[in-house]
């Protein structure tokens, strides 16, 4: 039923709490799980200033390679453990990138966990997850973590 499930993950154990959850159900079903850290991208109004060079504690280059250092290694212990895993680094819009990846990588399941905000914290500060949920196609597993 759940070939392809993609986790979307940001290096938090907040967000790894999914992954008992997901090799359960990988397990079972013989899915792909595709692991998938978004770089947020702020749009112009609200980046940060530019630094000048030789000042940036952490250039793009080198944290791309440390998030996809810390990917493969998701990966390595999935596989280690029997299950089929890749992963996917890409950049943009947290929400808007989940969801554009499930459907180019042609998933049948987003899972993902959720704080529990209620629906006046949500319309206040906003909510990913319930972006993700209210507009992608695909069913959507949360766990509370």
């Amino acid at each position: 039923m759940y070939s392809r499930i993609l986790v979307p993950l940001d290096g938090s154990p907040f967000a790894e709490a999914i992954l008992p959850h997901v090799k359960v159900l990988a397990r079972a079903m013989g899915s792909e799980l595709i692991l998938l850290y978004v770089i947020p991208t702020a749009t112009l109004e609200f980046a940060p200033p530019p630094r000048p060079l030789g000042k940036d504690p952490m250039p793009e280059q080198k944290q791309r390679k440390k998030l996809a250092r810390y990917l493969k290694d998701m990966c390595a212990t999935l596989e280690a453990e029997n299950m089929k895993a890749n992963y996917l680094l890409s950049q943009g819009g947290v929400a808007e990138t989940i969801i554009e990846v499930a459907e180019l990588m042609e998933t049948d399941l987003i899972a993902m966990t959720t704080r529990g905000r209620s629906g006046t914290q949500m319309l206040l500060l906003g909510s990913l997850t319930y972006h993700v949920v209210r507009h992608s196609p695909l069913p959507t597993l949360l766990i509370r973590a």
